[in-house]
C-alpha cells in the first residue's frame, strides 16, 4: 500500500515518536510511506532513510489556504491509498482536503484526552464524516471525546500506542555510562521526559520535589525537554530552592540512555492521553510513579505507582516509596512492568492494529 501519514508537527514529542515508528515499521512490511509535517522543525525522524519527510511549511493560521494547497496537490502527486492523520491541526486539515481530492481511505488520530476547547472540539464535529474512523490512544480517551462532543459513539475507537521495547531496553553499559556523564553515580535518579507545558503540569513535579528536598538529600532530578514553560519553570526552580538538585536538560536524543541511566521514572502530568514515556520507562524496567490520567493507569497496571493529579503530597509519599525500594524489589518491579509492555503495548501489536483499519 501506499501510505501518507500526516502530522502537525515533528519536534519532540509522544506523538511525533509514535508517528516516525510506525512509519519506519510499515516500509518494513513493505508499504510504500510518506510523513507529511505541518509546521515548525523536524527534529524527530524515521529511521527509514527511503519515507521521505515533507514539510508543508504552515507557520500559522495567515498560511492555512496555502498549506491547504501544498497538501492536496502532495495527496494528488501521490495518490496514496490511505491517509492517516495525527493531531488536531494535521487531521482537521487532512478531513478538509477530502473535499476536493479523492481520498480512498483517511483515518484521524488524536493523541490525548485532551485537544483543546469548545472550538477545537466544534471542527472535531462538523468535519467527523470526513474521516472513515478516528482513533484515540486510550478507551479513556476515546470517551472524553465522545463525552465533548467531538466524535459520536464508534466513530472513534481506542488503538493504544506501540513502544520499540528493541530500542527501550534495561542496558548495565549503557547506565553506568550515562550515570558517570550525569555525575549521578552516588544519588538515585529520578528522570522526567516530556514537552514544558501546562499538561505535564511540572510545577506539581517541582513542588514535590521541594517538600522531598526537606527530607533526604540522596536523589538527583533530570528534566529531558523543551517547552514554551521552560522560563517559568527555572524560575520557580529557583524560587524553591531545589535548582541544586533539579537539572533542566533541554532536548535530548537519548531517551532510552536517559531512562536505563535512571532509578525513578517520574510523570506529573494534569492530563494525557496515553502516556507514552511511561510505557517507554517501562520497556526499560524503571519504577515508575505517575499521576492517574487518561490511559496511563491502563499502562502502568499494578507495575508501578499511581497517584492522583495536581496533588503534591501523594507524589511526596510515592516517590519516597519508590526511592526506597530495595535492588531486589526494583529490579523484579522492572522486569514486570518491561513484560506488560511487550505484552500490551509493542510497536508489533499497534502496527497490525492499524494495518487492520487500512485494509478494512
Amino acid at each position: 500500500m501506499k501510505l501518507l501519514l500526516v502530522i502537525t508537527g515533528l519536534g519532540m514529542g509522544g506523538a511525533e515518536n509514535v508517528v516516525v515508528n510506525l512509519a519506519d515499521a510499515l516500509v518494513e512490511r513493505g508499504h510504500l510511506v510518506k510523513i507529511a509535517y505541518l509546521t515548525g522543525e523536524a527534529l524527530v525522524l524515521p529511521s527509514n532513510s527511503n519515507i521521505e519527510v515533507v514539510s508543508i511549511g504552515m507557520k500559522g493560521a495567515k498560511d492555512f489556504f496555502k498549506a491547504y494547497i501544498r497538501l492536496r496537490a502532495l495527496v494528488n502527486s501521490f495518490k496514496p491509498d490511505v491517509v492517516h492523520s495525527h493531531m488536531i491541526h494535521g487531521n482537521l486539515l487532512s478531513r478538509l482536503v477530502r473535499l476536493t481530492v479523492k481520498v480512498p481511505k483517511l483515518i484521524c488520530t488524536a493523541h490525548s484526552n485532551n485537544e483543546g476547547g469548545k472550538l477545537r472540539m466544534l471542527a472535531y464535529r462538523l468535519t467527523d464524516q470526513l474521516a472513515n474512523i478516528s482513533t484515540n490512544v486510550s478507551e479513556e480517551a476515546v470517551k472524553a471525546f465522545v463525552k465533548a462532543g467531538a466524535a459520536k459513539a464508534g466513530r472513534m475507537i481506542s488503538v493504544v500506542n506501540g513502544i520499540d521495547t528493541n530500542c527501550f531496553i534495561s542496558n548495565p553499559k549503557l547506565r553506568n555510562e550515562k550515570r558517570r556523564e550525569l555525575d549521578g553515580f552516588d544519588q538515585k535518579i529520578i528522570l522526567a521526559v516530556g514537552r514544558l507545558d501546562v499538561a505535564k503540569d511540572y510545577p506539581n513535579l517541582l513542588n514535590t520535589i521541594a517538600l522531598l528536598k526537606k527530607q533526604r538529600q540522596d536523589f538527583k532530578v533530570f528534566i529531558a525537554g523543551d517547552g514554551p514553560l521552560k522560563q517559568e519553570l527555572l524560575a520557580l526552580s529557583v524560587s524553591l530552592q531545589i535548582e541544586c538538585c533539579v537539572e533542566f536538560l533541554g532536548i535530548c536524543h537519548d531517551i532510552p540512555a536517559l531512562m536505563a541511566a535512571s532509578d525513578v521514572f517520574v510523570l506529573s502530568s494534569a492530563w494525557e492521553g496515553f502516556g507514552l514515556v511511561v510505557a517507554e520507562a517501562m520497556s526499560c524496567e524503571r519504577v515508575v510513579v505517575a499521576t492517574d490520567c487518561g490511559g496511563v493507569a491502563d499502562v502502568v497496571g499494578d507495575n508501578g505507582f499511581l497517584v492522583e493529579p495536581r496533588n503534591s503530597n501523594v507524589l511526596l509519599k510515592a516517590i519516597n516509596e519508590a526511592l526506597d525500594l530495595s535492588t531486589d524489589e526494583r529490579v523484579e518491579l522492572g522486569a514486570l512492568a518491561r513484560q506488560r509492555i511487550i505484552v500490551k503495548f509493542s510497536l508489533v501489536a499497534n502496527t497490525n492494529a492499524f494495518l487492520k483499519l487500512y485494509s478494512d
